[in-house]
């Protein structure tokens, strides 16, 4: 057992399983009594099971650890409060919370339901306000705390077929930004996490959506970086067991995609080119300058396709 988070107390949403499973289990060797909280239900969130939580709590335990389970939705108010509770009463206190806890309900934008983009934005986006709305008001009282979040590329960079949790994701990153200026005035940080690494949810996209990841440079090439980059689940935890420490008192913000040995910073968005002139643009202006400035060496993601027969 580690001594880096003694004494902290951390949630963790979904973290029966995958990503949130790994980020519990260390966060507890670190030193912390963690909340595992997971509803139990299947990838696309249907269902509900205390299996998935108890399990982790029983490993923490039998590690030497600390832990409570929790099978709360994070996608309602009452579910995120009842959460940041069971902390307070199991605990005494609440310091770090991770937002791990996801679904997914991929679609073409064309043939998605209304059901199917509510239940995402519910669990992802509300899920991650829910949880961090709750804990902020401690936070702000005690003056200090830790938040991560969880982003992804399919938000930062887009991925077909994942309009709901493309906007939920890149919904969290704009979150993530706003809350840092919120609360780091009284002591707290707000970091979000981008992770490549496999689960039950990556394993349910389809190779054809992987094949245009890949084309538009959201992974690593050899160009990039020469490792050969892992997958594992728990390849994410360090660098969040770290944020959520006190040697990351001052980074407070950012978005960090971490896959294998890797972990990137990733750019805020920024002006990448400028036209500038005194008075308003005319459409014709417009359409004289454009090819040659910004869109200079632009590319179409998904450029127009010949009718299948």
């Amino acid at each position: 057992m580690g001594d880096l988070l003694k004494d902290k107390v951390a949630v963790v949403t979904g973290s029966g399983r995958g990503i949130g499973r790994g980020i519990a289990l260390l966060l507890a060797s670190e030193g912390a009594k963690v909340v595992v909280n997971d509803l139990g239900g299947s990838v696309d969130g249907d269902g509900d099971s205390a299996t998935p939580a108890d399990e982790v709590v029983n490993e923490i335990k039998a590690a030497g650890g600390d832990a409570v389970a929790n099978y709360d939705s994070v996608a309602t108010m009452d579910g995120g409060e009842n959460i940041i509770k069971t902390a307070l009463d199991s605990f005494g206190k609440i310091d770090i919370v991770v937002a791990v806890a996801g679904i997914l309900r991929d679609r073409m934008l064309f043939n998605m339901t209304e059901e199917e983009w509510d239940a995402v934005i519910a669990v992802h986006l509300k899920g991650t306000f829910t949880v961090c709305k709750a804990a902020s008001i401690l936070f702000r009282q005690q003056r200090s705390g830790r938040i991560i979040t969880f982003s992804s590329t399919s938000g930062l960079y887009g991925n077909s077929g994942q309009a709901n949790y493309g906007a939920a994701k890149d919904g969290i990153a704009g979150f993530t930004r706003a809350v840092a200026r919120d609360l780091g005035r009284y002591g707290v940080t707000v970091n979000s996490i981008s992770p490549g690494a496999d689960s039950r949810m990556t394993q349910t996209v389809p190779q054809s959506a992987r094949d245009i990841r890949a084309a538009s440079g959201m992974q690593g090439t050899a160009a990039v970086t020469p490792l050969q980059l892992n997958r594992d689940p728990e390849d994410v935890a360090p660098m969040v067991a770290w944020l959520v420490s006190d040697e990351a008192d001052n980074v407070n913000g950012h978005v960090f995609h971490c896959q294998g040995g890797q972990i990137s910073l990733m750019n805020n968005p920024s002006e990448e080119r400028t036209l500038r002139k005194n008075g308003r643009w005319s459409v014709e202006e417009i359409d004289a300058m454009f090819s040659g400035t910004l869109g200079m060496d632009m590319v179409n993601p998904s450029p127009p396709q010949p009718p299948k027969e």
